[in-house]
């Protein structure tokens, strides 16, 4: 978020006006808002703020490694000013209970975005939709019936297609030498997440189509960008004067004319018969229905509730999030086996011992039930790289002692899910890559029943999708460890793999990942 006001200054700069007319306004909220009388109410402890902007400059690059590094001057329960908005930093586990299970529902709720009410047709998605009603109704039907484990297993062939395709092409890249896994994942995350919710691929201009997963990319860097109208609404003209706003309506009106014919074709596919099909006849049915079927046959009887606008910003949600969130674990996982050969090996040993026990050639989800090492692999991966590390922004919908202080109503909560996960008070060498602490140990699940341990979010908020992620990635990388060796291209190891962040509303590497890859003979 720095960067975005790095560029803003460098903007103000050459409108002279606007820089004048800025300082003028600086100087005169400064004198009104900040020599005001101190509060008698028990408030966190803050870092210094600036006029009109509190606390947003001392944002860093990394948000979540700035906001761990002044949390632990602080403290893990911190006041942090957007603008003039008040923002509760949580940095301990403790702090993150009170949060989502004493206080639950008074931090159900998400403040309002301009930048989500564009993206998502007035938020009216699940993910950033307020508490309420229509909340309730949106995400008890992705539970019910876009997400539930059915569901999600009824996809396995999907996912057993875009592997054996994934397999195929590293393959053929052996010949090549270096292999582009960060290209490599990309591929079969769109692939699984278009056939998923459209029954077919939407990749590239072919045939007129739009390139949905560029359009998804930027609507991605867009939702992690920092729009100033929301923090200070004055001065919501440097938004148009940035280029955010403009970069936001064009993605906007591309989603709207992509969602308008997607389903106006799927509209006339359906059968007019005006009956939902109930789980047991799509258990039975020879083709599994697609999500967009699925909601578009919903709709037929709930047009009150679920209303065009609400299939578009649904869906969006389900590419958003299951594409980047797959992506961007699986690619932190990778990176770690590579820098930890032993755990890497360990793991081959336990995904080949199982597959050549029932006389196979290669993964298949039912093999996944006995990787033990495994799903350590994968929860260490995300205790270290939690693809969100900020977990999403709640509101307190009224006034509340968290730990002793008060929270006023509108404050809004920051749970800091990678500060939380590396705390060294609990987690023992918490920078070390080490998947035996998950070993035999349940009490570590991701619906948060240990606070310390939260990639996903936790309570009535948390992330409905986390069946269809945990199991798409599991699935890749026990075939990815099973069917090839591994290793880095010459002038690369283990201690010179550049490890850089980019930031976004979930953090990955800057740089592709290349490997070598070599057939493995059973």
């Amino acid at each position: 978020m720095s960067s975005m006001f790095q560029k803003l200054w460098v903007e103000l700069f050459y409108h002279p006006f606007s820089l004048v007319a800025l300082l003028f306004v600086i100087l005169y909220f400064y004198k009104s808002h900040f020599f005001k009388h101190a509060s008698k109410k028990n408030l966190p402890p803050s870092p210094p703020k600036l006029p009109i902007i509190g606390n947003l400059h001392q944002l860093g690059h990394l948000p979540h490694h700035s906001l761990h590094s002044l949390s632990q001057r602080h403290g893990k329960l911190m006041l942090f000013y957007f603008g003039n908005k008040p923002t509760l930093v949580v940095s301990s586990a403790d702090g993150a209970r009170e949060i989502f299970k004493t206080h639950d529902t008074i931090f159900s709720s998400r403040p309002h975005s301009h930048i989500n009410d564009v993206i998502f047709n007035g938020s009216k998605d699940v993910a950033f939709s307020p508490y309420g009603e229509y909340w309730r109704n949106m995400r008890s039907i992705c539970v019910i019936h876009i997400l539930s484990l059915k569901k999600v297993q009824s996809f396995q062939k999907i996912r057993e297609t875009q592997v054996s395709s994934m397999v195929e092409k590293i393959k053929r890249c052996y010949s090549l030498s270096e292999v582009n896994m960060s290209e490599i994942l990309t591929t079969y995350t769109n692939g699984v997440i278009s056939l998923a919710s459209f029954d077919r691929k939407y990749s590239s201009h072919q045939d007129g189509d739009v390139d949905l997963m560029k359009l998804v990319d930027e609507g991605m860097k867009l939702l992690g960008a920092t729009c100033v109208g929301d923090f200070v609404p004055w001065l919501s003209w440097v938004d148009r004067l940035t280029g955010l706003e403009g970069r936001l309506q064009n993605v906007a009106n591309h989603f709207h004319n992509f969602f308008d014919k997607v389903i106006y074709q799927h509209q006339n596919r359906l059968s007019i018969d005006d009956q939902i099909i109930d789980d047991n006849e799509l258990n039975n049915s020879v083709n599994v229905q697609n999500f967009l079927d699925i909601l578009l046959q919903l709709q037929r009887e709930n047009k009150d509730v679920l209303t065009i606008d609400s299939i578009k910003a649904v869906i969006l949600d389900m590419f958003m999030a299951g594409t980047d969130t797959s992506y961007t674990l699986m690619e932190w996982t990778i990176v770690e086996l590579m820098r930890h050969p032993r755990v890497m090996k360990k793991l081959q040993d336990e995904i080949r011992k199982s597959v050549e026990n029932k006389n196979r050639r290669t993964v298949c989800e039912d093999n996944l039930e006995d990787l033990i090492y495994l799903k350590a692999v994968i929860k260490e991966s995300l205790r270290m790289h939690p693809p969100g590390p900020l977990l999403m922004l709640r509101e307190a919908l009224e006034d509340v002692k968290i730990n002793g202080f008060d929270i006023s109503q509108g404050t809004h909560v920051i749970v800091n899910a990678w500060a939380i996960q590396r705390d060294p008070s609990f987690w023992e060498e918490p920078d070390e890559f080490r998947p035996e602490r998950f070993i035999n140990n349940t009490s570590f699940d991701f619906k948060g029943k240990d606070f310390n341990f939260i990639p996903f979010g936790v309570g009535r908020r948390g992330c409905p999708g986390i069946s269809f992620s945990v199991t798409s990635a599991e699935f890749v990388l026990a075939n990815l460890m099973y069917h090839f060796d591994w290793k880095f291209p010459d002038g690369i190891d283990l201690h010179t793999l550049d490890m850089t962040e980019i930031p976004g509303l979930t953090v990955r590497r800057r740089d592709p990942l290349m490997l070598i890859a070599t057939p493995y003979s059973s």
